[in-house]
């Protein structure tokens, strides 16, 4: 049965679709690798929802679920953890780390659509990853959603600590605040789906995603015009 919750992904995944081009022109205007990967992790954070959404409108479909498996435990934070690599690690070191991360999730996502459903665990509107007959498959996940934390939350954390200890950045400590929660949310909600509460997920996706573009907001600002228009990122 649909309730509320189920149609909140709906309003997130118009939220990250607006976002992930507001942030690929900025890539297109200024270049960075760093933001590239932003825009194409935003864009796969909205493609997640977007899963979602469709589950709620017209009940589950096994491509569909499948699509949501690889879309959110496989690449719901990767790709913006690795934006945060190239934006705070040597460009070496960052196409290696990419090297390994993208050929893992690569097999990763092979298996999963490889791997049969049994059809009797199927929720008509609730989407789990208890439903698949190789239950192995969803031990792919913790090293990427690891390797998102680390590098993404744990990103936002050290610049937030940085910007906090030096002048006139104090907005900046202020947007990776932000953006530390927001990336946390969805990783809370995705361990609330293996507990069977997906309900879970769907509002710590539509928080995450409002977190994250609000710090984003701060962090592209200058000093000036966080002093003349404190409440701008919140618009």
């Amino acid at each position: 049965m649909r309730e509320p919750v189920h149609f909140i992904p709906i309003a997130t995944t118009v939220i990250a679709l607006v976002f992930a081009r507001i942030v690929f022109e900025r890539y297109r205007g200024r270049g960075g690798t760093h933001l590239l990967w932003w825009s194409i992790g935003i864009l796969l954070y909205g493609v997640g929802t977007l899963t979602e959404s469709l589950v709620t409108l017209f009940g589950w479909n096994a491509v569909v679920f499948k699509a949501w498996y690889i879309s959110g435990a496989l690449l719901g934070g990767a790709p913006l953890a690795q934006g945060t690599v190239y934006l705070l690690l040597k460009r070496r070191t960052a196409n290696r780390l990419a090297s390994v991360l993208l050929p893992y999730i690569g097999v990763a996502a092979a298996c999963v659509i490889l791997s049969p459903v049994n059809y009797e665990l199927v929720e008509a509107h609730r989407l789990t990853g208890a439903v698949f007959e190789w239950q192995w498959v969803r031990l792919f996940s913790p090293f990427i959603n690891t390797y998102a934390f680390i590098f993404l939350v744990g990103g936002a954390v050290l610049s937030a600590v940085r910007f906090y200890r030096s002048a006139g950045t104090h907005h900046r400590f202020v947007g990776n605040v932000f953006i530390a929660v927001g990336a946390l949310l969805p990783g809370i909600g995705g361990m609330a789906t293996r507990m069977g509460h997906t309900d879970v997920l769907y509002v710590m996706e539509f928080i995450g995603i409002v977190l994250i573009w609000m710090g984003y907001r701060w962090n592209i600002k200058t000093p000036k015009e966080v002093l003349s228009k404190p409440l701008a990122a919140a618009t």
